[in-house]
């Protein structure tokens, strides 16, 4: 009996492997037997997945004749001979049973439930691999838009995924057809069907575009302490070598920032602050406030709580604009930060520290001078360009104009 003809719709289109498949086929058969025969316990169902045959057996063993005393798992020996003349008292008897036995209606329920039973196990198959991918990157294609979130057809699956407005980053703007990249955030059952939530705005998204940026960090070279995040704002990452001859710092940044750029650009032009993790708490907090550079630094460990001083000039990028810096360094570090002016008198504020220029030089470029010691304009500028041109990577033309920028600041 072929029944692939009665049931094409299921032979394909269906994201379901076919041992499953097959399974689930003598499930609904074995209900269909169980309704016309009130149990199933001596029927043989076999499904051929090779060609898509169905065969149903009802098993009885052969009695002599007036002896039946349990018509579901007897048949007497002259019923028998009629459905095969060569059986004998003893034998199991073999009766094969049609599809068409149980009726056009009965077969007709079969497909619905069939097509329930699929449907089922395709939503419980899309939450599994889903809920397995958890922290990973995908990247879709927005298909609709709404007032609250956008519906967003995952590339790889063409499953539906749902990026809500608020785990988008300020600054986001797609419409119909754009592609989206994001990390999947959460997987739940909602009206019993899964619901894949994807986030721009999570640490993880940040780590694991500095994972595909960075060959160090899958590596296991380099490993990613921490990650706090203002989304489009501000970031800072905490990062840590296992091998002494890996800056992690520069790592992860890259030659002419060609690392950091492609991250920077994917977040909006989100600041991040990579910095070098240390167990010296008194250190790590002082990089947590980079770009600000401290005097001195008084912790209490127990209420972690870090009172630090600043020369007046730090003070405004200690805190960062609306506090997302020294908000963003007590989360780093763990403690609770306080800010203090540092009034030394006789104190020469004669030199810029490199970070002022930050809305007149590139990022990378000030991480670059600054990987070499060179963290104050001054600092720069007591090196010929032939000598940063040569410690650095950056190129002539670009150093040239640093130092005319830099120069700048003291003629005015």
């Amino acid at each position: 009996m072929n029944f692939i003809d009665i049931f094409s719709d299921f032979k394909s289109g269906k994201n379901i492997d076919r041992p499953t498949m097959m399974r689930v086929l003598e499930d609904v058969f074995r209900t269909l037997i169980k309704k016309k025969y009130g149990s199933d316990e001596n029927f043989d169902v076999i499904v051929n997945p090779t060609k898509g045959d169905l065969e149903m057996w009802r098993v009885r063993n052969i009695v002599p004749d007036g002896e039946v005393t349990d018509e579901k798992s007897q048949i007497s020996f002259q019923e028998a001979s009629s459905i095969d003349a060569d059986y004998e008292i003893g034998d199991d008897c073999y009766e094969p049973v049609e599809l068409e036995d149980f009726g056009r209606r009965a077969i007709m329920a079969a497909r619905q439930t069939l097509n329930s039973r699929l449907m089922e196990l395709e939503k419980d198959d899309v939450y599994r691999k889903y809920a397995d991918r958890v922290g990973d990157i995908v990247i879709g294609e927005v298909n609709q838009i709404l007032k609250r979130e956008f519906l967003i057809l995952d590339d790889a699956t063409n499953h539906e995924l749902v990026l809500p407005r608020l785990e988008m980053i300020k600054g986001d703007f797609y419409k119909k057809g754009d592609m989206v990249k994001a990390v999947i955030k959460k997987v739940e059952m909602r009206n019993n069907s899964p619901m894949i939530t994807i986030s721009r705005t999570e640490e993880k998204f940040l780590e694991k575009l500095m994972e595909q940026e960075v060959p160090e960090i899958e590596d296991g070279l380099i490993t990613i302490k921490k990650i706090v995040r203002l989304p489009g704002e501000r970031a800072k990452v905490a990062v840590e070598s296992y091998d002494e001859r890996i800056d992690p710092v520069g790592a992860c940044v890259g030659m002419k920032g060609s690392r950091i750029h492609g991250i920077v650009r994917e977040l909006r032009n989100e600041n991040i602050d990579i910095v070098n993790y240390t167990t010296n708490e008194s250190l790590y907090i002082q990089r947590s406030l980079t770009p600000a550079k401290i005097t001195n630094i008084a912790l209490d460990t127990v209420n972690k709580r870090a009172s630090v001083y600043l020369k007046p000039d730090q003070v405004s990028l200690a805190i960062g604009k609306g506090g997302a810096n020294i908000k963003l360094a007590s989360k780093l570090s763990g403690y609770e930060i306080d800010v203090y002016r540092d009034n030394q008198e006789g104190a020469e504020l004669d030199d810029v520290d490199l970070d002022e220029f930050l809305d007149a030089i590139d990022g990378w470029v000030i991480q670059q001078l600054k990987s070499i010691g060179c963290d104050s304009a001054r600092s720069v500028l007591a090196l010929s360009p032939e000598e940063l041109v040569r410690r650095t990577d950056l190129e002539e033309e670009t150093v040239q104009e640093v130092i005319k920028i830099l120069s700048a600041e003291f003629e005015d």
